[in-house]
């Protein structure tokens, strides 16, 4: 019985450690990932928006389909505003001392890809944990 509700135990956690945030909706703006609340605060560097379900993603950002679960929203930015700062996933594995290439979450979605560009805007809260044994960094847009 022990045996039982420690499994138990162990499934939920590990449940509750990697759930997503459905209330986070992403954006992509110039090929990199941030938030549409990120930049309704930033609407006047916006030049105009597009929002796709999953079903109809747009050949260029089909390679996000895994994580843009809920659909996206994709922002173009008014000429001369495109110098938001931004950072690689593959750079902030770096700076936390993680492998370039092990796999970034923010709110609960894997992304895989490492050469991923994410603005900095989002970076709330960030916290390297373990997960199937390796470090890990989570990334969490609110502050």
């Amino acid at each position: 019985m022990k045996k039982l509700l420690y499994s138990f135990l162990i499934l939920s956690s590990a449940t509750l450690f990697a759930q997503q945030n459905s209330s986070v909706k992403f954006a992509v703006a110039n090929n990199i990932i941030g938030t549409v609340g990120m930049f309704n605060l930033r609407k006047d560097i916006v030049q105009s928006s597009k929002a796709y379900t999953t079903a109809n993603l747009p050949a260029s950002l089909k390679k996000y389909s895994s994580v843009f679960t809920n659909g996206v929203t994709e922002y173009k930015i008014k000429t001369g505003y495109e110098g938001l700062d931004r950072v690689s996933l593959a750079n902030l594995n770096g700076q936390n001392d993680i492998p370039a290439d092990n796999p970034v979450f923010i709110e609960g979605y894997e992304f895989t890809d490492t050469n991923t560009m994410i603005y900095g805007d989002i970076l709330g809260k960030t916290e390297v944990k373990d997960h199937n044994g390796k470090k890990t960094l989570f990334i969490s847009a609110s502050r």
